[in-house]
């Protein structure tokens, strides 16, 4: 059975790949490895795949339905894991329109395509964002999420309605993932761990918005990959064909917290740029995970101090 796993070369669909490709299933990874970040990390991604037997690669956009019918045509594909997007809540203040190009008429396409080939199940990245500025801690996946506060959340809540009708109009069995700050080894150079250990590193200083005070639901990419393998094989049953999940730690850690787990890494003491909050951005987040626990058992396996000295680790050994 082929899986398509789209946004291959990306960090969540690399370490999604990786465990794929260990427990023997046949990955069709695609990607367009654009330059919204180091192509040499995505590409050095793609390296570590390529040695396993049962990958195959294909350059392809997710926006090019004409490459993608091909694609479909050409492989017996039976689940597709969609983490093809444009990733970034401040990116999306500047430049919106490659959100709605790449996030929500690429994933039309792959609607388009999967609904034609009858496949067995869709599922779909989703994000922590399109909580917004929700206060009832911790969050869970029945509260209103009509009032998104970036382009980037606005575009994947979009892709979560989208879904919905055509679970509805089709039949087709698609589970949606909120993600909740995925971190972790080859992770992608605009986030905060990222920037905080490069930079901390080389003694200059770190900018904290919202003066540190924001709180975020640090999870470990994989602990996700692990959670998109369980839930992959378990589409809905209903009637309506359609789920959408949590994947959070379901453990709140402030910035300067998680500032002070990083110098610990490196014994080093960083330098701050203290400033306000930035458009777009929230509080906090916290996910309630029960729902995905009794789908899946799922319990997070690495704590925050763990999962921070194996990025550490890595980021040392690769730079």
């Amino acid at each position: 059975m082929n899986i398509l796993v789209t946004g291959c070369a990306g960090f969540i669909g690399f370490h999604l790949s990786k465990l794929l490709l260990e427990k023997k299933y046949k990955v069709i990874g695609i990607d367009n490895l654009n330059d919204y970040y180091d192509v040499n990390l995505k590409k050095e991604r793609l390296r570590l795949l390529k040695k396993n037997k049962y990958f195959t690669f294909k350059k392809i956009d997710i926006c090019n339905l004409k490459n993608l019918k091909l694609l479909f045509k050409q492989n017996k594909i039976k689940i597709v894991i969609n983490l093809a997007a444009q990733a970034g809540v401040r990116y999306s203040i500047v430049n919106p329109k490659t959100y709605l190009e790449n996030n929500v008429l690429g994933y039309f396409n792959l609607l388009e395509v999967c609904r034609k080939h009858k496949i067995n199940h869709l599922v779909q990245a989703s994000t922590s964002s399109v909580y917004g500025n929700h206060k009832k801690f911790p969050l869970n996946e029945g509260l209103d999420t009509s009032f998104p506060l970036s382009f980037y959340a606005a575009s994947k809540k979009s892709t979560e309605v989208l879904s919905h009708s055509y679970s509805y109009i089709y039949n087709l069995p698609i589970t949606c993932l909120r993600f909740f700050t995925v971190y972790g080894p080859y992770g992608r150079p605009d986030m905060a761990l990222f920037k905080f250990v490069k930079n901390i590193q080389n003694g200059r200083p770190i900018k904290l918005f919202n003066f540190g005070n924001h709180q975020r639901d640090f999870t470990y990419v994989e602990d996700v990959a692990i959670s998109i393998e369980k839930i992959m094989k378990k589409p809905s049953k209903r009637k309506i064909p359609f789920e959408i999940y949590n994947i959070g730690s379901n453990n709140p850690v402030s910035l300067i917290k998680f500032v002070n787990f990083i110098e610990t890494q490196l014994q080093k003491r960083a330098k701050f740029i203290k400033t306000t909050i930035q458009l777009g951005d929230i509080f906090k987040t916290h996910a309630d995970n029960y729902k995905i626990t009794k789908k899946i058992n799922y319990s997070p396996q690495i704590s925050i101090e763990q999962g921070v000295k194996k990025f550490i680790n890595w980021f040392k050994q690769y730079y």
